[in-house]
Order: structure tokens, then C-alpha cells, then sequence
């Protein structure tokens, strides 16, 4: 695998993390929603990631193949006098787990961060080697 190949690998990680960590943010945003967009309950959005082969074979990446939504009840709430109530006077509420989405946050993060170190890290051991040719 050459040097330039592993700035492939960490950048398509680095964007898939970053997409993975605005769908964390939404599903943040909506945690404690009671209608999403169209009306409805907000249903949490997961990041499906798949794996993607560069030019050379020896090299592969990663890529965000779809963001499929959570099949998790909803949140039911006895709230009589919502206006989104059923008849018999419950709400449905975004099927969110905040917990679960901390941990996606931090996990996301500190996955774009380690793939960040990896390219200072290759970035600094290609100067040193053309220092070395001086």
C-alpha cells in the first residue's frame, strides 16, 4: 500500500464519520420531538457504512451506503388534551434514545479524530523521509 493510498482510506473514513455525526445530531435534535417533517412521530435515523475498494486492490475505504430509519416503538405519553392525541388520549413520541446517541456521538468522534491522527502521522513520516534524500 503506498502512502498516498492511506489518505484515501482516512479520508473516506473521515467523511463517513462526519455524516454519521450529522444524523447523530438530528436524532438529537428530535429526541424529544412529538411530530417530525411529515407530521408523523420522528423515527431515529441509523448510518449503514460499507466497505469501498480504491485503485489499488490492497486498499479499501469506507462509505455511507444508506441511512435507514429505526424500527423502535415509539415513545407513548398520555397527554388527553395534545392535539397530536389518539382517541384514546395518547401521543406518540420520536423513538430517540439519547443515551444510544451519546454513545454514537462519542464513538463517531473519536473515530474521526483517531482518522485524522493517521493523517498527520503518514503526512509527517513522508517529510521526514524527503528530509532524509537532503
Amino acid at each position: 500500500m503506498s502512502m498516498f493510498s492511506i489518505f484515501n482510506v482516512s479520508g473516506s473514513a473521515i467523511s463517513s464519520q462526519s455524516k454519521r455525526l450529522n444524523v447523530v445530531a438530528s436524532n438529537m435534535a428530535n429526541a424529544d420531538a412529538v411530530a417530525g417533517p411529515d407530521g408523523k412521530a420522528y423515527k431515529a435515523r441509523n448510518v449503514v457504512f460499507q466497505t469501498v475498494e480504491f485503485d489499488a486492490p490492497e486498499s479499501k475505504g469506507v462509505t455511507v451506503s444508506s441511512i435507514t430509519e429505526s424500527d423502535a416503538p415509539f415513545k407513548r405519553t398520555y397527554a388527553p388534551d395534545h392535539p397530536s392525541a389518539d382517541a384514546n388520549g395518547y401521543v406518540d413520541q420520536s423513538n430517540v434514545n439519547p443515551v444510544e446517541e451519546m454513545v454514537n456521538m462519542i464513538s463517531a468522534s473519536r473515530s474521526y479524530q483517531n482518522n485524522v491522527e493517521v493523517m498527520n502521522t503518514a503526512k509527517t513520516l513522508m517529510l521526514k523521509t524527503l528530509q532524509m534524500g537532503q
